[in-house]
């Protein structure tokens, strides 16, 4: 199972990144919030204001790899 996520993963993050917010869009409302749990329904909320912020211009996004980069930069 992890090797067939790994694998959409990898296909996603190759998309455009306008075509990536459309299919986060898409996965956050396929979840059913009644049956998540008080975090989860958080974490919805969080993930979608970090969508709008994006989609409004609020915030600057940079690519992946480079975030992971950075993240492993700073753990070393």
């Amino acid at each position: 199972m992890a090797t067939s996520i790994e694998h959409l993963v990898e296909e996603a993050m190759a998309l455009p990144a306008e075509s990536r917010a459309r299919l986060a869009d898409i996965l956050v409302k396929s979840l059913d919030v009644a049956e998540l749990g008080d975090i989860d329904t958080l974490w919805i909320d969080e993930a979608k204001r970090r969508r709008d912020d994006v989609r409004a211009g609020r915030v600057t996004t940079i690519p992946g790899e480079e975030a992971l980069r950075k993240v492993r930069d700073t753990l070393r």
